[in-house]
């Protein structure tokens, strides 16, 4: 496909550069720490719902400019309302827009380099992989100005043991990368120079598969989580039979066998 690259200016507060079947979506508020104000959520939202429908992507990838990858919500935007009406529809919001990086077809990658914050760190544990730079850092920091981070610790206690989760909410203290690593909410740690090329070293093993594999494989991933072990298992049983009949695991079989390289379908 033709690379899209969006030029970053003062009014773009979202960048999306599409190159190789690879979208990224590149919070563009850096003097702001990329706060996910209402604008902000709405920006990534529209992009997230074309996104869906365009089977040219493969891959998303979330990424912040500046010092921050994100900082959460706008403080500011958030106190300048004194109504519960404005302060319901902006978590709902934020809410369909963590279960839609969910839904999505396609799998999401949080490239952190720096810190995540609130429902920053909310936005990392939502996406389906992270890889960071060493020199990150994750907090679920709102308990320090007297609000719980309940809408983060929806994500965080699907990422991390309950005790790890709550530490973190309860405390607000940040952690650094290896301990986001060490505790799921992150896959991969490198230095700040090398995060691009591990980057593109996942990517690279991720856009190798079959999509319509990795889509359906994605959905049942999410869903059987919510069942239990029986309802899962069966779930996974008859997602396994489905998945035998299409052409894309005849294919991956048969080239398996026969010792070459699978030339998928999608399908």
């Amino acid at each position: 496909m033709d690379a899209r690259v969006s030029t970053p200016t003062d009014t773009d507060i979202l960048l999306r550069t599409d190159a190789s079947g690879v979208a990224t979506l590149t919070l563009n508020l850096p003097t702001q720490y990329n706060v996910l104000s209402k604008a902000m959520l709405a920006r990534l939202q529209a992009e997230l719902d074309g996104i869906a429908k365009d089977k040219s992507v493969r891959v998303v990838v979330i990424a912040g400019n500046g010092k921050a990858f994100c900082a959460g919500h706008d403080l500011k935007e958030m106190r300048s309302h004194t109504d519960k009406a404005f302060q319901k529809d902006l978590f709902d919001r934020c809410s369909t827009l963590m279960m839609a990086l969910v839904h999505l077809p396609q799998p999401v990658i949080a490239k952190v380099n720096g810190i995540a914050t609130a429902a920053g760190c909310q936005l990392v544990a939502a996406c389906d992989l992270a890889v960071a730079s060493s020199t990150s850092r994750f907090a679920v920091s709102g308990i320090t100005v007297g609000l719980f981070c309940g809408t983060p610790s929806v994500a965080l206690s699907r990422n991390m043991l309950r005790k790890q989760a709550m530490e973190m909410l309860l405390t607000g203290e940040f952690i650094d990368a290896p301990t986001a690593l060490a505790r799921g909410l992150v896959n991969r740690v490198v230095p700040a120079d090398q995060l691009d090329a591990e980057l593109a070293k996942l990517i690279a093993s991720i856009t190798n598969k079959s999509a319509a594999a990795l889509s359906a494989g994605k959905a049942l991933f999410y869903k059987q989580l919510e069942a239990g072990l029986s309802g899962a298992y069966e779930q996974a049983s008859e997602f396994m039979a489905c998945s035998m009949m299409t052409y894309d695991a005849g294919e991956g079989i048969d080239a398996f066998v026969q010792k070459r390289t699978p030339r998928w379908e999608d399908r």
